[in-house]
Protein backbone atom coordinates (compact mmCIF):
# COMPACT_ATOMS: atom_id res chain seq x y z
CA UNK A 1 0.00 0.00 0.00
CA UNK A 2 1.29 3.50 -0.79
CA UNK A 3 2.28 5.93 1.89
CA UNK A 4 -0.55 7.84 3.48
CA UNK A 5 -0.21 11.25 5.07
CA UNK A 6 0.15 11.54 8.81
CA UNK A 7 -2.66 13.27 10.62
CA UNK A 8 -2.87 16.03 13.21
CA UNK A 9 0.05 16.28 15.58
CA UNK A 10 1.88 13.44 13.85
CA UNK A 11 2.21 15.57 10.72
CA UNK A 12 3.37 18.63 12.65
CA UNK A 13 5.75 16.92 15.06
CA UNK A 14 8.11 16.06 12.19
CA UNK A 15 8.20 19.67 10.97
CA UNK A 16 8.35 21.20 14.46
CA UNK A 17 11.18 18.89 15.51
CA UNK A 18 13.16 19.85 12.42
CA UNK A 19 12.39 23.56 12.91
CA UNK A 20 13.54 23.57 16.52
CA UNK A 21 16.73 21.68 15.69
CA UNK A 22 17.63 23.88 12.72
CA UNK A 23 17.12 27.19 14.54
CA UNK A 24 19.48 26.16 17.35
CA UNK A 25 22.00 24.64 14.97
CA UNK A 26 22.03 27.68 12.67
CA UNK A 27 22.86 30.03 15.54
CA UNK A 28 25.68 27.78 16.78
CA UNK A 29 27.16 27.37 13.29
CA UNK A 30 27.21 31.10 12.60
CA UNK A 31 28.99 31.76 15.91
CA UNK A 32 31.55 29.06 15.15
CA UNK A 33 32.06 30.38 11.61
CA UNK A 34 32.62 33.92 12.94
CA UNK A 35 35.22 32.71 15.44
CA UNK A 36 37.12 30.26 13.23
CA UNK A 37 36.59 31.69 9.74
CA UNK A 38 35.47 28.33 8.37
CA UNK A 39 33.75 28.59 4.98
CA UNK A 40 32.09 25.18 5.26
CA UNK A 41 30.79 26.08 8.73
CA UNK A 42 29.34 29.33 7.36
CA UNK A 43 27.60 27.50 4.52
CA UNK A 44 26.31 24.93 6.99
CA UNK A 45 24.84 27.80 8.99
CA UNK A 46 23.13 29.12 5.85
CA UNK A 47 21.93 25.57 5.14
CA UNK A 48 20.31 25.29 8.60
CA UNK A 49 18.80 28.76 8.31
CA UNK A 50 17.27 27.92 4.92
CA UNK A 51 15.93 24.66 6.35
CA UNK A 52 14.32 26.60 9.22
CA UNK A 53 12.58 28.88 6.73
CA UNK A 54 11.47 25.85 4.75
CA UNK A 55 9.84 24.27 7.78
CA UNK A 56 8.05 27.55 8.42
CA UNK A 57 6.75 27.55 4.84
CA UNK A 58 5.53 23.96 5.17
CA UNK A 59 3.61 24.84 8.36
CA UNK A 60 2.16 27.85 6.58
CA UNK A 61 1.23 25.72 3.57
CA UNK A 62 -0.48 23.14 5.77
CA UNK A 63 -2.56 25.85 7.45
CA UNK A 64 -3.54 27.43 4.13
CA UNK A 65 -4.41 24.03 2.63
CA UNK A 66 -6.95 23.36 5.38
CA UNK A 67 -9.21 26.20 4.25
CA UNK A 68 -12.68 24.97 3.18
CA UNK A 69 -13.92 25.18 -0.43
CA UNK A 70 -15.48 28.42 -1.60
CA UNK A 71 -16.97 29.82 -4.82
CA UNK A 72 -13.58 30.56 -6.38
CA UNK A 73 -12.02 27.24 -5.31
CA UNK A 74 -14.84 24.67 -5.23
CA UNK A 75 -12.39 21.81 -4.63
CA UNK A 76 -10.68 23.55 -1.72
CA UNK A 77 -7.15 24.82 -1.22
CA UNK A 78 -5.40 21.52 -0.54
CA UNK A 79 -2.98 21.84 -3.46
CA UNK A 80 -1.59 25.08 -2.02
CA UNK A 81 0.58 22.83 0.15
CA UNK A 82 2.09 21.47 -3.06
CA UNK A 83 2.87 25.03 -4.21
CA UNK A 84 4.75 25.85 -1.03
CA UNK A 85 6.59 22.54 -1.26
CA UNK A 86 7.82 23.59 -4.71
CA UNK A 87 8.91 26.94 -3.26
CA UNK A 88 10.87 25.05 -0.59
CA UNK A 89 12.73 23.13 -3.31
CA UNK A 90 13.57 26.40 -5.09
CA UNK A 91 14.87 27.94 -1.86
CA UNK A 92 17.07 24.94 -1.14
CA UNK A 93 18.55 25.21 -4.62
CA UNK A 94 18.79 29.01 -4.87
CA UNK A 95 19.80 29.96 -1.33
CA UNK A 96 21.23 26.79 0.18
CA UNK A 97 23.16 25.45 -2.79
CA UNK A 98 23.89 28.85 -4.35
CA UNK A 99 25.36 30.43 -1.21
CA UNK A 100 27.34 27.27 -0.42
CA UNK A 101 29.00 27.18 -3.84
CA UNK A 102 29.67 30.94 -3.79
CA UNK A 103 31.25 30.89 -0.34
CA UNK A 104 33.32 27.85 -1.22
CA UNK A 105 34.63 29.43 -4.41
CA UNK A 106 35.43 32.66 -2.58
CA UNK A 107 37.33 30.74 0.09
CA UNK A 108 39.35 28.91 -2.57
CA UNK A 109 40.15 32.14 -4.42
CA UNK A 110 41.10 33.99 -1.21
CA UNK A 111 42.04 31.32 1.35
CA UNK A 112 42.29 32.28 5.01
CA UNK A 113 43.78 30.05 7.73
CA UNK A 114 41.20 28.51 10.04
CA UNK A 115 41.05 29.33 13.72
CA UNK A 116 40.68 26.83 16.55
CA UNK A 117 39.02 23.80 14.89
CA UNK A 118 37.74 22.39 18.18
CA UNK A 119 35.00 25.01 18.27
CA UNK A 120 33.82 23.73 14.89
CA UNK A 121 34.04 20.12 16.04
CA UNK A 122 31.98 20.89 19.16
CA UNK A 123 29.30 22.63 17.10
CA UNK A 124 29.30 19.82 14.54
CA UNK A 125 28.85 17.29 17.35
CA UNK A 126 25.87 19.20 18.77
CA UNK A 127 24.42 19.63 15.29
CA UNK A 128 24.87 15.92 14.59
CA UNK A 129 22.92 15.03 17.74
CA UNK A 130 20.07 17.46 16.97
CA UNK A 131 19.87 16.67 13.25
CA UNK A 132 20.11 12.97 14.00
CA UNK A 133 17.16 13.23 16.38
CA UNK A 134 15.10 15.15 13.83
CA UNK A 135 16.06 12.64 11.11
CA UNK A 136 15.09 9.71 13.36
CA UNK A 137 11.66 11.26 14.06
CA UNK A 138 11.11 11.89 10.34
CA UNK A 139 12.13 8.32 9.48
CA UNK A 140 9.91 6.84 12.17
CA UNK A 141 6.84 8.77 11.08
CA UNK A 142 7.37 8.13 7.39
CA UNK A 143 7.98 4.42 8.03
CA UNK A 144 4.71 4.22 9.96
CA UNK A 145 2.87 5.94 7.10
CA UNK A 146 4.38 3.91 4.26
CA UNK A 147 3.61 0.48 5.72
CA UNK A 148 5.21 -2.31 3.69
CA UNK A 149 5.85 -0.16 0.62
CA UNK A 150 9.56 0.18 -0.28
CA UNK A 151 11.04 3.52 0.76
CA UNK A 152 11.71 5.04 -2.65
CA UNK A 153 8.38 3.86 -4.04
CA UNK A 154 6.61 5.31 -0.99
CA UNK A 155 8.30 8.68 -1.55
CA UNK A 156 7.29 8.72 -5.22
CA UNK A 157 3.71 7.73 -4.40
CA UNK A 158 3.28 9.92 -1.32
CA UNK A 159 0.76 12.74 -1.72
CA UNK A 160 1.88 14.51 1.48
CA UNK A 161 5.14 16.36 0.73
CA UNK A 162 5.75 17.56 4.29
CA UNK A 163 6.98 14.17 5.50
CA UNK A 164 9.41 13.37 2.71
CA UNK A 165 10.71 16.96 2.40
CA UNK A 166 11.83 16.97 6.04
CA UNK A 167 13.30 13.49 5.55
CA UNK A 168 15.28 14.68 2.52
CA UNK A 169 16.39 17.89 4.27
CA UNK A 170 17.60 16.04 7.34
CA UNK A 171 19.43 13.47 5.24
CA UNK A 172 21.15 16.27 3.31
CA UNK A 173 21.98 18.00 6.59
CA UNK A 174 23.66 14.89 8.01
CA UNK A 175 25.65 14.44 4.81
CA UNK A 176 26.62 18.12 4.92
CA UNK A 177 27.83 17.80 8.51
CA UNK A 178 30.03 14.88 7.51
CA UNK A 179 31.49 16.82 4.58
CA UNK A 180 32.05 19.94 6.71
CA UNK A 181 33.82 17.94 9.41
CA UNK A 182 36.02 16.20 6.87
CA UNK A 183 36.85 19.52 5.19
CA UNK A 184 37.81 21.22 8.46
CA UNK A 185 39.97 18.27 9.51
CA UNK A 186 41.72 18.02 6.15
CA UNK A 187 42.36 21.78 6.07
CA UNK A 188 44.05 21.60 9.45
CA UNK A 189 45.88 18.34 8.84
CA UNK A 190 47.34 19.38 5.49
CA UNK A 191 47.60 23.09 6.16
CA UNK A 192 45.52 24.06 3.14
CA UNK A 193 42.43 26.21 3.87
CA UNK A 194 41.25 25.79 0.29
CA UNK A 195 40.09 22.29 1.20
CA UNK A 196 37.51 23.87 3.49
CA UNK A 197 36.26 25.87 0.51
CA UNK A 198 36.05 22.71 -1.60
CA UNK A 199 33.99 21.10 1.19
CA UNK A 200 31.61 24.05 1.00
CA UNK A 201 31.17 23.50 -2.75
CA UNK A 202 30.54 19.79 -2.10
CA UNK A 203 27.81 20.72 0.40
CA UNK A 204 26.27 22.95 -2.28
CA UNK A 205 26.29 20.04 -4.72
CA UNK A 206 24.47 17.85 -2.16
CA UNK A 207 21.84 20.53 -1.63
CA UNK A 208 21.40 21.04 -5.37
CA UNK A 209 20.81 17.31 -5.84
CA UNK A 210 18.25 17.16 -3.03
CA UNK A 211 16.50 20.29 -4.33
CA UNK A 212 16.24 18.75 -7.79
CA UNK A 213 14.62 15.59 -6.41
CA UNK A 214 12.20 17.59 -4.26
CA UNK A 215 11.28 19.89 -7.15
CA UNK A 216 10.50 16.90 -9.35
CA UNK A 217 8.22 15.34 -6.75
CA UNK A 218 6.54 18.66 -5.90
CA UNK A 219 5.99 19.41 -9.60
CA UNK A 220 4.13 16.13 -10.08
CA UNK A 221 1.85 16.89 -7.12
CA UNK A 222 1.29 20.47 -8.26
CA UNK A 223 0.30 19.39 -11.78
CA UNK A 224 -1.94 16.68 -10.38
CA UNK A 225 -1.31 13.00 -9.63
CA UNK A 226 -3.71 10.07 -9.66
CA UNK A 227 -4.76 8.29 -6.51
CA UNK A 228 -3.24 5.02 -5.35
CA UNK A 229 -4.08 2.29 -7.94
CA UNK A 230 -5.53 0.23 -5.09
CA UNK A 231 -8.13 2.97 -4.49
CA UNK A 232 -8.97 3.10 -8.20
CA UNK A 233 -9.44 -0.67 -8.32
CA UNK A 234 -11.62 -0.58 -5.22
CA UNK A 235 -13.85 2.07 -6.82
CA UNK A 236 -14.05 -0.01 -9.99
CA UNK A 237 -14.91 -3.16 -8.01
CA UNK A 238 -17.76 -1.44 -6.15
CA UNK A 239 -19.18 -0.17 -9.44
CA UNK A 240 -18.86 -3.50 -11.20
CA UNK A 241 -20.71 -5.14 -8.33
CA UNK A 242 -23.82 -3.16 -9.27
CA UNK A 243 -26.13 -5.18 -11.56
CA UNK A 244 -27.49 -1.95 -13.10
CA UNK A 245 -24.04 -1.15 -14.53
CA UNK A 246 -23.15 -2.98 -17.74
CA UNK A 247 -19.58 -1.78 -17.91
CA UNK A 248 -17.23 0.62 -16.14
CA UNK A 249 -15.57 2.55 -18.95
CA UNK A 250 -13.00 4.41 -16.89
CA UNK A 251 -12.19 5.69 -13.41
CA UNK A 252 -10.02 8.81 -13.30
CA UNK A 253 -8.71 10.37 -10.13
CA UNK A 254 -6.66 13.35 -9.03
CA UNK A 255 -5.49 14.45 -5.60
CA UNK A 256 -6.80 17.89 -4.64
CA UNK A 257 -5.02 17.57 -1.27
CA UNK A 258 -3.03 14.85 0.52
CA UNK A 259 -6.23 13.34 1.90
CA UNK A 260 -8.77 14.53 -0.69
CA UNK A 261 -9.43 12.90 -4.06
CA UNK A 262 -11.61 13.90 -6.99
CA UNK A 263 -12.88 10.93 -8.98
CA UNK A 264 -14.57 11.01 -12.40
CA UNK A 265 -16.36 7.85 -13.50
CA UNK A 266 -17.74 6.87 -16.90
CA UNK A 267 -20.09 3.89 -16.80
CA UNK A 268 -22.51 2.18 -19.18
CA UNK A 269 -25.86 1.81 -17.41
CA UNK A 270 -28.65 -0.63 -18.27
CA UNK A 271 -30.81 0.80 -21.06
CA UNK A 272 -33.98 -0.09 -19.17
CA UNK A 273 -33.24 2.41 -16.38
CA UNK A 274 -35.39 5.54 -16.38
CA UNK A 275 -33.86 8.95 -15.72
CA UNK A 276 -35.29 8.97 -12.21
CA UNK A 277 -33.93 5.51 -11.48
CA UNK A 278 -30.53 6.54 -12.84
CA UNK A 279 -30.41 9.60 -10.59
CA UNK A 280 -31.32 7.50 -7.57
CA UNK A 281 -28.67 4.92 -8.49
CA UNK A 282 -25.95 7.55 -8.93
CA UNK A 283 -26.78 9.08 -5.56
CA UNK A 284 -26.65 5.65 -3.90
CA UNK A 285 -23.29 4.88 -5.54
CA UNK A 286 -21.85 8.19 -4.33
CA UNK A 287 -22.94 7.50 -0.76
CA UNK A 288 -21.51 3.99 -0.92
CA UNK A 289 -18.15 5.17 -2.30
CA UNK A 290 -17.76 7.97 0.27
CA UNK A 291 -18.70 5.62 3.11
CA UNK A 292 -16.11 3.08 1.96
CA UNK A 293 -13.40 5.65 1.12
CA UNK A 294 -13.84 8.98 2.95
CA UNK A 295 -10.92 10.51 1.03
CA UNK A 296 -13.20 10.64 -2.06
CA UNK A 297 -14.41 14.18 -1.44
CA UNK A 298 -15.81 14.86 -4.93
CA UNK A 299 -17.38 12.21 -7.18
CA UNK A 300 -18.61 12.71 -10.73
CA UNK A 301 -20.44 9.85 -12.43
CA UNK A 302 -21.29 10.08 -16.12
CA UNK A 303 -23.62 7.56 -17.74
CA UNK A 304 -22.01 6.82 -21.10
CA UNK A 305 -22.26 4.07 -23.69
CA UNK A 306 -19.16 1.89 -23.91
CA UNK A 307 -18.70 2.62 -27.60
CA UNK A 308 -18.78 6.37 -26.95
CA UNK A 309 -16.06 6.06 -24.31
CA UNK A 310 -13.75 3.81 -26.33
CA UNK A 311 -11.20 6.58 -26.91
CA UNK A 312 -10.95 7.19 -23.18
CA UNK A 313 -10.59 3.57 -22.03
CA UNK A 314 -6.78 3.65 -22.29
CA UNK A 315 -6.67 6.48 -19.76
CA UNK A 316 -9.07 4.87 -17.31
Amino acid sequence: MAATPAKGWRANIVILAALGANLGIAAAKFVAAAITGSSSMLTEGVHSLVDSGNQGLLLYGQRRARRPPDREHPFGYGRELYFWSFVVAILIFGLGAGVSVYEGWKHIAEPEPLGNPWINYAVLGIALALEGTSWWIACREFAAAKGTTPWWQAIKESKDPAGFIVLFEDSAALAGLAVAGAGIWASQAWGDPRIDGAASIAIGAILAGVATLLAREAKGLLIGERADPAIVERVRALLEGRPEIVRVNHVRTIHTAPERIFVAISADFEDSLTMGEGETLIEAIEHELKAAMPMLQSIYIRPEKAEDAVDAVALG
